[in-house]
């Protein structure tokens, strides 16, 4: 086998990271950033890392398919009163409904199968 190419290797530490902020106006979330290195598949889907700054809410919202996360640091809790800390392994089913909400921060590791929409 021959190296990867420099061009076919994208290598980040999330310590030192320039996150992408959401769009409040289009998602309705402040507070909220991504880290995507795959330039060909958009922000919310298949994997990233999402970033809460303290007090942060994440926009009520549907999977279209399963959605699994990895709380790297921090804690988030969910509307229903669900609460996330570093070190846990979450899988929502497809068609699942939920917000979050991060009163110290936190960093997610996140895969989606298929894309996000309002809940509602």
């Amino acid at each position: 086998m021959k190296p990867v190419a420099a061009k076919d290797r994208r290598v980040v530490n999330i310590k030192d990271a320039n996150f992408t902020p959401y769009d409040p106006e289009e998602t309705g979330e402040k507070g909220t950033s991504f880290l995507k290195l795959n330039p060909d598949m958009p922000p919310n889907l298949g994997f990233y890392i999402y970033k809460m700054e303290p007090g942060a809410n994440s926009a009520p919202h549907r999977h279209g398919g399963a959605e699994e996360f990895y709380v790297i640091e921090g804690e988030l809790k969910d509307h229903d009163g669900s609460i996330y800390k570093a070190g846990d392994v979450v899988w929502l089913a497809p068609g699942s409904e939920h917000n979050s909400y991060s009163e110290k921060g936190c960093i997610v590791a996140v895969f989606s199968e298929q894309s996000e929409e309002p809940a509602g």
